[in-house]
């Protein structure tokens, strides 16, 4: 889902070295992977009224303006230092439509499925039972829908770490340095909250 690393590394060195095509180039490889990670997490109704690609530019802005700073302490790759700005812009949405709106935004719709080069099911059926997985349409389409229903129904935490390591395909370690945990914590994060959403697949 994210930019290959070894192509960002080259234009973030092309950056240090003065080169403002390379801040163009390394933002905009950028955009689709961070319109994808948005997206999954917009609230159903705050995406009908906002696009996420209008929170992608304003994080994309940001980025702009911090980055000779990150070069100068760059702790995160940057990738996951994209993705923390887009969760603060992300709450910040929710935050200003809540208050605009004087109520707060439920979450009773369904889930954002999953990339857009990957059909959901092959992300839902990672959490069933191989053997048991079925090969009609219909049956693809009511796994899709339990796994969306499952995830509604986890915690916050639980549900985010599963996006990032099922949906946005983060590494255990990226995961790590995104939370800030190490990387064994991070692993068993990940474990306790698949093995909640297989209990409430079968439940």
């Amino acid at each position: 889902m994210w930019s290959n690393s070894d192509d960002t590394q080259h234009l973030l060195d092309q950056v240090r070295q003065g080169d403002e095509a390379a801040v163009e180039r390394l933002l905009s490889v950028h955009r689709e992977p961070l319109r994808r990670m948005i997206g999954l997490r917009l609230d159903p109704a705050l995406a009908a009224r906002i696009d996420a690609s209008d929170i992608v530019q304003d994080v994309l802005l940001e980025a702009h303006r911090r980055l000779q700073d990150y070069l100068l302490n760059p702790r995160l790759p940057f990738h996951l230092w994209l993705r923390h700005i887009a969760r603060d812009h992300i709450i910040d949405a929710h935050r200003h439509e809540r208050l605009a709106q004087r109520r707060s935004i439920d979450r009773e719709q369904s889930l954002p499925v999953a990339r857009a080069d990957e059909s959901s099911f092959d992300w839902a059926a990672q959490f069933f039972d191989q053997e048991l997985t079925p090969a009609s349409a219909a049956m693809k389409q009511e796994m899709e829908r339990k796994v969306q229903q499952a995830i509604q129904q986890l915690e916050n935490d639980d549900r985010d770490i599963i996006l990032m390591r099922y949906v946005e395909q983060l590494s255990n370690q990226e995961v790590a340095a995104s939370l800030g945990l190490t990387e064994a914590a991070a692993s068993m994060r990940c474990l306790r909250a698949v093995r909640r959403l297989q209990a409430l697949l079968v439940s």
